[in-house]
């Protein structure tokens, strides 16, 4: 789905007695974390270098940060046998499981994605009319994260049928007996937010595919705005992956798409080569007070609580009864935000920290006011 301006407002299944289920929200009582090929690579994936980037993410920090799904998007897909049997491109991956027990081996996890169509969105084989033993395959693989795209599936299911093919494969990833985190991605239409949970989902695109600029980030993020009652712990609206580090925005620009997928308590999926990883993204990515806000455990989205002119102010009130106070600039040089506690729903009298620089900015009486760069934003914590 294609958007675009910039927006103010196979064989018996395998059991794990005991485990977490597709469907159960103990797969994700905090928003998932890890890293997706997509960005970055499209179909330019391999065996080898999804053990890199599997690699990096443990040497870089972003393990010990929280990222734990190393999700192979599209380009490993090969065909489906005689037997019904899904079998990856030989050439690219000879050995699915291998690698699979390779990442786990790194204390990390797996992703795949597919579709309910016929084929992916770049035309490769897909789970339609195989989704039972496509399932029983990832798991025997070792698969712990479906994402399971839309893609072809307008060509065989009418529009009223998508939610039961969602809850086909959910199902059928339940029936395996292993813990397979599902998350839809079908863009946001028919407002995947009301129905996403009910079909089995821990995760939905709550909008078309992401791109490496700003407008394309604000326009994700923002869309977000008024969703977040269908937000909590098991259950998150996705604005789409990170495009911190890709090279097509500033540190300011990364900062901000960071400083709002935290405040809406977003998935995170790192997407670029974490191998060739610049400094400032991976502070970026790693900052462990701007994370702790994505990964309270209250699981509150944020919302806008005040906007004036391209200037936003957003709140997520957090489990041990602080506020994360997001500040953001929309426009294209450096502006002065103001704000006033009462108009925002804070106490007369806060402490308040900056997250980015780790400072704390001591006390403030009924208001405080910041000059925030072009693009820019301000995430702080107040008590």
């Amino acid at each position: 789905m294609k958007t675009s301006g910039l927006v103010f407002f196979l064989t018996s299944a395998i059991v794990f007695p005991g485990a977490c289920l597709a469907g159960d929200p103990e797969l994700a009582q905090t928003p998932p974390m890890g890293w997706n090929s997509w960005n970055c690579f499209r179909l330019d994936i391999s065996d080898s270098m999804i053990r890199a980037e599997a690699d990096a993410m443990v040497k870089s920090g972003m393990k010990n940060a929280g990222y734990q799904y190393i999700v192979i998007d599209g380009g490993w897909e090969g065909y489906h046998d005689k037997n019904g049997v899904f079998h990856p491109d030989s050439k690219k991956f000879p050995d699915m499981k291998g690698l699979c027990d390779y990442i786990h081996s790194l204390g990390l996890k797996v992703g795949i994605h597919t579709s309910p169509g016929p084929t992916t969105c770049a035309g490769h084989e897909a789970s339609y009319g195989h989704e039972k033993q496509d399932a029983q395959t990832f798991a025997r693989w070792g698969i712990d994260f479906v994402k399971y795209d839309w893609c072809s599936a307008d060509n065989v299911y009418q529009s009223d049928q998508m939610q039961a093919a969602y809850r086909k494969m959910s199902d059928d990833l339940k029936a395996t007996g292993r813990p397979i985190l599902f998350s839809l991605c079908q863009y946001g239409v028919q407002d995947v937010w009301k129905w996403g949970q009910s079909v089995g989902g821990q995760m939905w695109r709550t909008t078309g595919d992401i791109s490496d600029n700003y407008n394309s980030i604000i326009l994700h993020g923002l869309e977000e705005n008024g969703l977040e009652r269908y937000a909590g712990p098991g259950h998150w609206n996705d604005p789409d992956m990170l495009e911190i580090g890709n090279g097509k925005m500033d540190q300011d620009e990364w900062r901000t798409q960071m400083s709002l997928w935290c405040v809406l308590a977003a998935p995170l999926f790192a997407g670029n080569d974490l191998t060739q990883m610049n400094p400032k993204a991976l502070a970026i990515l790693t900052n462990p007070e701007v994370i702790a806000i994505d990964q309270d455990p209250e699981g509150i989205q944020g919302h806008c609580v005040r906007q004036e002119g391209p200037t936003q102010i957003w709140t997520k009130s957090l489990a041990e009864g602080g506020q994360a106070v997001a500040l953001f600039n929309l426009n294209a040089h450096p502006m002065t935000i103001t704000a006033v506690f009462k108009d925002i729903g804070l106490p007369e009298h806060v402490m308040a920290r900056d997250l980015w620089l780790h400072k704390d900015l001591g006390p403030f009486n009924g208001r405080f006011t910041f000059v925030v760069p072009r693009h820019g934003s301000m995430l702080l914590k107040v008590n």
